[in-house]
């Protein structure tokens, strides 16, 4: 990605860039779904040409319709990506997360394993404190039955 200060943040830009463009294919697709349900849009453009030829889609409005939203969606991703406040943040985000310490596999197990383990214990604490207090309102409101 050329442009605003080109080689610094490259990894955060690079991230980023490709996980909007993977959003905006998600859109795209959706749109396309969805504008096949109108009569008009699924008709093909072209009656010789009933299919995209490498990619096998049928060539019709809805599908057209979702290229040029996915275009458009590239080009502002692109260009969102290489503002100066936007490119930036992102310098400075990459910067910030190399001078993060990452534990080793051993500690992210046994972090892991602790609060697997308070979580079952509290979920027992509360559904014994549950049970308990349902017994005695039981007592209370219907005189032991």
């Amino acid at each position: 990605m050329a442009g605003y200060k080109r080689d610094q943040g490259r990894t955060a830009r690079t991230v980023v860039f490709w996980a909007l463009l993977a959003v905006a294919y998600f859109g795209a697709t959706s749109l396309k779904s969805f504008l096949i349900g109108f009569e008009s849009l699924n008709k093909p453009l072209v009656e010789s040409v009933k299919r995209v030829p490498v990619l096998g889609a049928p060539l019709n409005a809805a599908f057209l319709l979702g290229v040029v939203f996915f275009a458009l969606a590239s080009y502002a991703v692109y260009r969102w990506c290489e503002r100066p406040k936007t490119a930036d943040l992102l310098i400075e985000t990459e910067a910030e997360l190399r001078k993060v310490t990452w534990p080793s596999v051993q500690e992210v197990v046994n972090s892991s394993l602790v609060v697997v383990f308070c979580v079952l214990f509290l979920m027992a604490f509360l559904a014994g404190a549950d049970w308990f207090l349902a017994r005695i309102s039981r007592v209370l409101l219907f005189g032991g039955s």
